[in-house]
């Protein structure tokens, strides 16, 4: 298995990082589109390679995670590849829904001097159990320059939970998810890791 920041790699690898993501995030995103390659095809545009690491085995993606300071997002949506995709009115509600979700949406605390998000840590049902996500964080720890790095986790999500506390992260924040019912999870949390 090697990581990479996709930057980096010749290949692009957007359309398999966009694959896992919709199918991740399906049951959510199945309300634009219940055709998974419309949405694969939807989505790809959106990650930006300069923050994207991906874990990579004979050329298969099998997981990704992104890391950024705030100054510049991971991931950026274009109206027009909404519309594109899943026509006028459903791409210009989607977009507007996923960008107000996914871009606009500001963290609850300050990002300060030192400080990596990671986001959108994916892998691939093929791949999971085989610690692909815990090597990834390993890398973007031990390759990046950030002493402290905070991530956002649902508290319905038992397995990423138990892994972020494997790896060293503590919860600071709790914020209530004022759509409960619909979401599926209660809270929001916040983690935090410190180098030592």
């Amino acid at each position: 298995m090697q990581i990479n920041k996709i930057s980096t790699i010749k290949r692009d690898l957007r359309p398999d990082i966009s694959a896992i993501f919709v199918e991740g995030f399906y049951e959510w995103l199945k309300f634009f589109s219940k055709d998974k390659t419309k949405l694969t095809r939807t989505f790809t545009h959106i990650f930006n390679p300069k923050t994207f690491y991906a874990a990579t085995e004979d050329n298969v993606v099998l997981g990704f995670a992104a890391c950024t300071d705030g100054s510049v997002p991971s991931i950026k949506l274009q109206s027009h590849e909404f519309r594109r995709h899943l026509g006028l009115l459903r791409g210009t509600v989607a977009y507007q829904i996923l960008k107000r979700e996914f871009e606009d949406k500001p963290y609850p605390f300050t990002i300060t001097p030192g400080m990596g998000t990671i986001e959108f840590v994916a892998t691939a049902g093929r791949s999971r159990g085989r610690g692909v996500a815990t090597k990834i964080i390993q890398y973007i720890h031990a390759n990046t320059d950030y002493t402290t790095y905070v991530l956002e986790v649902a508290d319905s999500n038992l397995k990423a939970l138990r892994l972020y506390e494997k790896l060293g992260y503590q919860v600071f924040k709790k914020i209530p998810e004022p759509h409960a019912k619909r979401s599926g999870f209660n809270f929001y949390l916040y983690m935090q890791y410190t180098k030592r």
